[in-house]
């Protein structure tokens, strides 16, 4: 019998449920998670993909050092701006380990790659992959194209570490395209971040927190990628060789990258970052935030000098400590403001105990 009283208390409820607003964080969650972290990971996968393309290109003398080179650099800058971005896959077991090592305090990069180009100088993708972490990566990649050693513009030196050349390129394409499948995948990180309760978040802020968590550790890691050269952990004497990328003198360019990728966290795309969720009251917060941020790239913005150009005087020294100085604000003020204002306890981070 057709109850027109029922029908339309349905009908109410459908709509209410329609109108009903959507819960900030699922929709802050969602957002970074498809407009910010997934283009940045395909980037990733497609600076790797062509590092594998021209690995083996450079053993075939279709194109020179240079471009080999630039390659990495490209590689590396992508890897780069994934460090605020290390939520999921990539942040569990030893998988970043697997695409950079560092800190190398003893040079086992060095050390390792010598033993094996000597061990298995044929070595390709599926036995590098059984290797040490420490050879697989862009660490091993970076130390083959410039290190004085390998001095890969002789021939045959070239030819010598040629092989592990191709199966690092082809091991990174692989790594990064099982991340993103991953990501993709029905139950992956994308959808953990866009629909809850799930596997992995109880609920949206959850989500959140684990974002703003790998926010203060990318942060936290940048302060230490620059104060470890700079001597802040020995009393003063430079470090060089202790820097991120240093042979490649790609360290203040991937610094900048981070913090970059940070910031686009942060503000997100049309104010769909961690920015918006805070209330109107909190505006002087989020100015605070923004001018740190737009401070501490102007800094690097403004050092058209390598790294270790800069350790080697006095006035690069200090400009160094300016750019350590607005590191520290925009974590400090991440750490500690910004956690608060979005009722946040984050715990240890992942560098605790460095």
């Amino acid at each position: 019998m057709f109850r027109p009283k029922l029908l339309f208390t349905s009908l109410a409820a459908l709509a209410l449920g329609a109108c009903a607003p959507q819960d900030p964080q699922a929709v802050t969650s969602a957002a970074i998670a498809k407009q910010v972290i997934l283009p940045t990971y395909s980037r990733w996968v497609e600076a790797d993909r062509q590092l594998a393309v021209s690995a083996l290109s450079y053993c075939e003398g279709k194109i020179d050092l240079a471009t080999a080179r630039a390659d990495f650099q490209h590689a590396q800058k992508a890897w780069a701006e994934l460090q605020p971005l290390l939520v999921g896959p990539l942040a569990e077991g030893n998988r970043s380990w697997q695409v950079q090592f560092w800190p190398d305090k003893k040079n086992l990069v060095g050390r390792q790659i010598e033993q094996l180009v000597t061990a298995q100088p044929q070595i390709d993708a599926a036995a590098l992959a059984k290797s040490s972490v420490v050879v697989q990566g862009l660490s091993a990649y970076e130390y083959i194209l410039f290190d004085d050693k390998s001095n890969v513009a002789d021939a045959t030196q070239k030819a010598r570490y040629c092989p592990l050349l191709t199966a690092i390129g082809e091991r990174q394409k692989q790594l990064a395209e099982e991340i993103l499948a991953s990501w993709n995948s029905t139950d992956g990180m994308l959808a953990q971040m866009t629909t809850f309760p799930n596997q992995r978040y109880a609920d949206s802020h959850e989500a959140i927190a684990d974002l703003l968590r790998a926010q203060v550790t990318a942060l936290d890691t940048l302060k230490k990628k620059l104060g470890t050269p700079m001597g802040r952990q020995t009393k003063g004497i430079p470090q060089p060789f202790q820097a991120d990328a240093w042979r490649s003198q790609s360290s203040l360019p991937s610094m900048r990258a981070s913090l970059a990728a940070a910031q686009t966290v942060w503000a997100g795309v049309d104010n769909k970052g961690l920015r918006g969720l805070l209330p109107a009251d909190q505006k002087p917060l989020a100015d605070k935030i923004d001018a740190a941020y737009a401070a501490a790239l102007k800094l690097f913005d403004s050092t058209p000098r390598t790294l270790t150009e800069m350790l080697g005087d006095d006035a690069g020294r200090q400009q160094l400590n300016d750019i350590y100085d607005s590191l520290n604000a925009v974590h400090r003020l991440h750490e500690g403001e910004l956690a608060k204002a979005l009722g946040i306890q984050l715990g240890f981070n992942a560098n605790d105990g460095d």
